[in-house]
C-alpha cells in the first residue's frame, strides 16, 4: 500500500501503526480506518458543525513512537535503524491525514448545519416569485386580446398591480437567496460541498431548482436599481419592457389608448 509521495507499507505496517503508534493521538470520533491499494479511508462519527475544529494534537512528535532520529538523538535514546524511522514518518503523514479529512467533513457539517437555520422559508417565497411572475406576464398577454381594448385602463391597472406584487416577490426571495449565498461564502474551502449538494444534505432537496447566484450581485446599485443577474433584476427588466412596450402603443395610437 502506497501513501503520500514515499510511503510503500504492508497491510501489518498499517496495522501497527494505527493500533500501536497512532492510539494515543487518535481522535474519538474516527470509528473505522479502511486501507485500500493506494490510500485509507477514515469513516467518522457524524459531526453536527458545533464541535470545536478538529486540531492535531500539538507536538505529537515527541512520542518516542513516532520521534524524529535527531530527538532520539538529543533524548539519550537508542538510535533506530531507517526501516524504524521510515515507519514513524508514515505514521506521522497518516496521523495529519486523519486530521486533514475530519476537518474537511467537519466544515461540510458547519456549512449544512448554518444553512439549516439560515434557509427558514426559502422555498416558499420561491413558489410566491414564480406564481407572481406567471401572474405577471398573463396579464401583460392579455393586453393583446381584442377584449383588453373595452377596458383598458382596468386591464393597465391590473398589470401595474402584478407588476408590484412580481417585484416584491423576487425581492422577497432574493433576501433569503443573498443570505445562502452569503453562508456558501462563508464555508468556501477546497473541498467544500457544491452548493446544491450542500442545500440537499440540509434537508432541501428542491434547492436545487432555486435560482441564487454570487452574493455580490445582491443589493441595489447607487442608482437604485437591481443588478440583472438577481431575480429582483429580472423582474426590473421585465417590467421596463412591458411598460416601454404600453407606451409605445400608446404613442403609436395617438393618444386613443390611455
Amino acid at each position: 500500500m502506497s501513501f503520500g509521495r514515499t510511503h510503500s507499507l504492508s497491510g501489518e505496517q498499517v496495522a501497527e501503526i494505527f493500533n500501536v503508534r497512532l492510539r494515543p493521538h487518535l481522535p474519538k470520533y474516527l470509528s473505522k480506518v479502511e486501507p485500500n491499494t493506494y490510500s485509507v479511508r477514515y469513516v467518522f462519527l457524524p459531526f453536527t458543525g458545533r464541535e470545536p475544529e478538529p486540531m492535531t494534537p500539538e507536538r505529537y512528535w515527541e512520542d518516542p513512537n513516532l520521534a524524529f532520529k535527531h530527538m532520539d538523538e538529543e533524548a539519550g535514546r537508542a538510535v533506530a535503524d531507517e526501516a524504524e524511522y521510515d515507519l514513524r514518518e508514515a505514521a506521522r503523514f497518516l496521523l495529519d491525514n486523519v486530521y486533514t479529512e475530519a476537518r474537511i467533513e467537519w466544515r461540510n457539517a458547519r456549512h449544512i448545519a448554518e444553512l439549516k437555520t439560515v434557509v427558514q422559508d426559502t422555498g416558499a417565497r420561491w413558489k410566491a416569485h414564480n406564481l407572481a411572475k406567471r401572474a405577471c406576464e398573463a396579464a401583460f398577454a392579455y393586453l393583446r386580446d381584442p377584449a383588453a381594448a373595452t377596458e383598458w385602463t382596468s386591464a393597465i391597472s391590473r398589470l401595474v398591480d402584478a407588476q408590484g406584487t412580481y417585484m416584491k416577490a423576487a425581492g422577497a426571495f432574493d433576501e433569503r437567496a443573498q443570505e445562502i449565498a452569503e453562508t456558501h461564502d462563508r464555508h468556501f474551502h477546497e473541498e467544500m460541498l457544491g452548493d446544491n449538494e450542500a442545500l440537499i444534505a440540509a434537508g432541501y432537496p428542491d434547492g436545487k431548482d432555486w435560482y441564487i447566484t454570487h452574493s455580490d450581485y445582491y443589493g441595489r446599485s447607487y442608482r437604485g436599481e437591481y443588478d440583472e443577474r438577481t431575480l429582483a433584476g429580472r423582474a426590473q427588466s421585465l417590467i421596463k419592457e412591458q411598460e416601454e412596450h404600453v407606451r409605445k402603443v400608446g404613442s403609436l395610437a395617438g393618444g386613443a389608448v390611455s
